[in-house]
């Protein structure tokens, strides 16, 4: 498949206007002239899911219904995300930088940033929000699924129906205990349109307790929202939330047993022969050098003598060995397949199949949502995207040390015959899996390299239809989290708001509160900084991006050039350099980034940690004192 010639997304960072008014409040979003009946928008989100998972991107799992819709709309390969689960959702409500709005780490941080600006730990009073603005551009807002943005505590956010969603299901916090229910007297981990509620005990025909598995209900409640209110004959916005296949690893028969014995070759096979149908499809060319995964460690790598002391000065995106910061934790054990003990590669095995069979169960229920769509003459006025949040959960077993003890502990008869059914066991399937979803990228989920940030992108636009079945080519521009957001109001002909905000100095700092912000419904919010890829979609040069290609998060970062051919990644030692430097990769000739290539190129790494630094003031992002991963 050819490479199509197009131009790049103008990823340079936009100044944000600054400009004080008088404070008069801004009307709702307005609603450009429109065609006759807008389109719906169905989005859909998967939970941890690995660029190469489904069938469309390469993977061996059956994913039918994702594979077909990837044939009638379009895939985008070079989409991007955070690297964990909440400030992806963050940016994508907003529409914005993560850090300008409550969620500069997944929840408050454990550091010295507790309580700064930006860290509240939960969408803050500075969001705008997508569902709200749809809303009040005349659309139906309905969302099933996993929130994760606040709202289980008084003093943590707010639930979703505060946010413009007229309907909604959600797992507040970001994960269940258990995804055939099973939640403990009295908890507050579920809202329906903002009232706790207990899964399974609901008004969905059909659904009694016993019966309850997230995905499925998911499903069958945003049906229920889209049937309950189609009279009107108003357009809505769908957000399908799920959170499969995220740990715990569980999923109800057929798919229970469906892969059984599939995965008994180990990581290595799986992987390599991902990449030769990645290949085959044009997800990559053919002579693309994928990402080896980890060297092998059997002994955990210690932490340095004064890590864990109030002395220790450790290694951080800002200062690194040249100005005495040497401090980091330790290492972890990572095994090849043919290192692990017999009953080791049993559990191991098991747990892929279950989570093949996790996203076997998502694909069949996002199939039950478009065949819906079909049935009720929606599905050609629809614009359908679907994404995983992330990249793949590679969670360290055992917190880094040897798992063995609790592999071959879940290999005994007893346990091994629960794995995946209905029990409060936390079950995960480990960094080695995680790099086989990731495929052909370096790193997992928590991550700045590719594998942690990159993610499957399909879409269909409403009335697409592509000649003789045959799927368009692939788009391979740099795309964003924040341009689905800009997107969605597009296609809704939905204006976010522009008004700047009055000035608001800080007598102490003489700092501009408001700065960058705009006015809405007598609010103060920072404004939608995504780019649509309507014009992209289309073939068509599309607009710059608000703010530069970059991120931060728990400490790890990285920065794109403009031309999107340079990408500078700071990773905390041990799994990143020992003396800290800022690491560089041409993604034009290595977007598995196997060559740290800074070494040769010094000067373009200066410039862009130099541009690095100016985006982290703009949205105000603090390096903490001790990088590490979310966990």
């Amino acid at each position: 498949m050819k490479r199509p010639s197009r131009q790049r997304l103008a990823l340079a960072g936009v100044a944000l206007a600054l400009t004080a008014c008088s404070a008069v409040q801004a009307p709702p979003a307005q609603v450009a002239a429109a065609p006759a009946k807008r389109p719906n928008i169905l989005y859909i989100m998967a939970d941890d899911l690995g660029y190469s998972d489904i069938g469309a991107f390469g993977g061996e799992i059956e994913t039918p219904n994702l594979d077909a819709l990837a044939g009638a709309g379009r895939l985008l390969t070079n989409h991007h995300t955070g690297t964990v689960c909440a400030i992806t959702r963050a940016m994508l409500i907003s529409g914005t930088d993560h850090h300008l709005v409550g969620e500069g780490t997944m929840g408050a941080p454990r550091d010295e940033r507790r309580g700064l600006p930006g860290y509240e730990g939960y969408l803050n009073d500075s969001s705008l929000s997508v569902a709200q603005l749809l809303r009040d551009g005349g659309y139906h807002t309905y969302m099933a699924g996993k929130w994760h943005l606040g709202g289980g505590r008084p003093d943590s956010g707010k639930t979703p129906d505060q946010w413009g969603f007229e309907r909604s299901y959600a797992l507040l916090p970001g994960a269940a205990r258990n995804h055939f229910g099973g939640e403990p007297e009295g908890a507050k981990n579920y809202a329906e349109d903002g009232k706790f509620v207990q899964p399974g005990h609901s008004s969905v025909p059909g659904v009694s307790p016993e019966q309850f598995y997230s995905t499925d209900f998911y499903t069958k409640k945003l049906i229920g929202y889209i049937d309950a209110q189609r009279a009107d004959g108003k357009p809505f916005f769908a957000y399908a939330a799920y959170t499969s296949p995220h740990w715990p690893l569980q999923v109800p028969e057929p798919y229970l047993s469906k892969y059984k014995g599939r995965y008994d070759q180990g990581y290595d096979a799986i992987r390599l022969a991902r990449i030769e149908r990645m290949k085959k499809l044009g997800i990559i060319p053919a002579d693309f050098t994928p990402y080896a995964g980890l060297p092998e460690t059997l002994t955990r790598s210690p932490a340095t003598p004064n890590s864990g002391k109030p002395e220790a000065r450790y290694v951080n995106a800002i200062n690194g060995a040249p100005q005495g910061y040497v401090d980091h934790g330790p290492g972890r054990v990572v095994k090849r397949w043919d290192s692990l003990s017999p009953l080791e590669k049993k559990a191991q095995a098991r747990y892929m199949e279950i989570y093949a069979g996790m996203v076997d169960n998502l694909d069949h229920n996002i199939g039950l949502l478009i065949q819906h769509l079909k049935d009720i003459g929606e599905y050609d006025n629809t614009y359908i995207m679907f994404q995983s949040d992330n990249g793949a959960e590679g969670w360290p077993v055992d917190g880094g040390a040897d798992p063995k003890a609790t592999d071959e502990a879940n290999a005994q008869p007893e346990a091994y015959a629960k794995l995946g059914t209905d029990q409060l066991q936390r079950i995960q399937y480990g960094l080695r899996w995680a790099e086989v979803s990731a495929a052909p990228f370096r790193n997992v989920k928590g991550s700045s390299n590719e594998g942690g940030v990159s993610t499957p992108l399909i879409v269909k636009l409403p009335g697409q239809k592509n000649e003789q079945n045959r799927q368009q080519p692939i788009l391979r521009e740099q795309t964003y989290v924040t341009d689905n957001t800009a997107t969605f109001l597009a296609l809704a002909g939905v204006a976010p708001p522009t008004q700047p905000a009055p000035a608001d100095i800080d007598p102490a700092t003489g700092r501009d509160r408001n700065a960058g912000k705009v006015v809405y419904q007598g609010r103060y919010v920072y404004p939608v900084t995504g780019t649509s890829l309507l014009p992209l979609l289309r073939d068509r040069p599309v607009a710059a991006r608000g703010l530069p290609f970059a991120d931060e998060s728990y400490g790890r970062a990285y920065y794109f050039s403009a031309d999107g051919r340079w990408k500078a990644v700071w990773t905390e030692p041990p799994q990143g350099p020992v003396d800290g430097h800022w690491q560089l990769y041409d993604l034009r000739t290595d977007r598995a980034e196997n060559h740290d290539v800074s070494g040769q190129h010094p000067e373009v790494v200066t410039q862009l940690v130099q541009q690095w630094h100016a985006y982290m003031k703009k949205v105000g992002g603090v390096e903490p004192l001790r990088p590490a991963g979310f966990y």
